[in-house]
């Protein structure tokens, strides 16, 4: 089966356009935006578990790595998946819902040394913290490790020369990553959480897609926020580094 058939069925423009709406409230109100995000990515990961399974995704052990502050736990647990986050920096933890009850599980550590057992977890997900560490593809690897065959490994970054890549810093990022956050610095008196070279890198939709073809377990590719009629970007050189702002790999062991 096609994972991707299910959810290219939800890849709809209106849903890009709501998801793309709440990218405004990250800074302000981050409930309104991680609640949105995280009701999404469960809609996403239980369609491909479905898609490339043909079984529901109810019950499956979900392992997300760099998790956050418990948006996502607790809508993996509400759809009836066994939520396991991964956060290496406690204050992420309690930022948020994660110390609610019955809000899955939390585990301090690094994504690139995960403490759990090889073929362990049905599903690992990693969302949006790739660009946020030295060595994503040693991250990925782990990723890999920990799943069992037959399982999935979806991980999803934003990428560097897309619109989004600067993350806080915006658009300033096209003036080169240490460039943008000192000007960021000087503006606003303090240094952005996304700063460049310490907890913000550059990371390309080339690499990406060449670490996932050399693991020889890729079965899909495609950017997260755009509708299916445009996902054809992915396979286009050059432009896929600009336009596709947020690349989904989604990988199944052997």
């Amino acid at each position: 089966m096609n994972p991707t058939d299910r959810f290219a069925r939800r890849a709809t423009l209106r849903r890009s356009v709501r998801l793309l709406s709440q990218f405004r409230f990250e800074q302000t109100a981050p409930a309104r935006f991680y609640g949105a995000l995280a009701d999404d990515t469960v809609a996403m990961v239980a369609d491909l578990w479905t898609g490339a399974t043909g079984n529901s995704a109810t019950g499956r052990t979900v392992l997300d790595v760099g998790g956050g502050p418990g948006y996502f736990a607790s809508a993996f647990e509400a759809a009836g998946m066994h939520y396991i986050g991964v956060e290496p920096d406690p204050r992420e933890m309690h930022a948020g819902p994660a110390g609610e009850p019955g809000a899955g599980t939390f585990v301090r550590a690094s994504g690139t040394a995960l403490p759990f057992a090889d073929a362990s977890v049905d599903i690992c997900l990693s969302s949006n913290v790739a660009e946020h560490v030295v060595q994503p593809w040693r991250l990925g690897n782990e990723m890999l490790r920990v799943t069992r065959p037959g399982g999935l490994a979806v991980l999803s970054y934003t990428v560097w020369l897309g619109p989004f890549g600067g993350h806080e810093m915006g658009l300033t990022h096209y003036l080169g990553g240490a460039r943008a956050a000192d000007r960021y610095a000087r503006k606003h008196g303090h240094r952005p959480k996304n700063d460049y070279g310490s907890s913000l890198f550059a990371v390309s939709a080339a690499d990406g897609l060449e670490w996932a073809a050399s693991t020889g377990s890729l079965v899909a590719a495609f950017p997260r926020y755009h509708p299916r009629w445009a996902w054809w970007m992915t396979s286009a050189p050059w432009l896929r580094e600009f336009m596709v702002s947020n690349l989904v790999l989604v990988l199944q062991p052997r």
